[in-house]
């Protein structure tokens, strides 16, 4: 997937490869050991779906390569942040 950088809490149009694009919403964003990550949902307002997502892109480049983090590890210590970033989220 892919979708330009410098995001803040809007809607993102992202283009998967050979597949049709998809809408989320951004919730948060953050860096960790040299990665960007962002939280996005499927819906502006209310309970929704969560996802994490890793940008494997190289500094510089004028858009980004997500891709969903399904690593538990890695899920698990990346979630924990956005929780604590975010007072009202909670997620599973």
């Amino acid at each position: 997937m892919s979708c330009a950088k410098g995001l803040s809490m809007e809607k993102i149009l992202f283009t998967p490869e050979g597949e049709d694009p998809v809408e989320f919403y951004v919730l948060e964003q953050t860096r960790i050991g040299g990665k960007n990550y962002i939280l996005v949902t499927d819906t502006e307002d209310g309970d929704g779906e969560a996802w994490i997502m890793k940008d494997l892109s190289e500094d510089g480049e004028a858009e980004g390569s997500f891709v969903f983090v399904e690593d538990d590890d890695e899920l698990a210590a990346v979630g924990g942040v956005f929780e604590n970033m975010l007072e009202d989220v909670s997620l599973e």
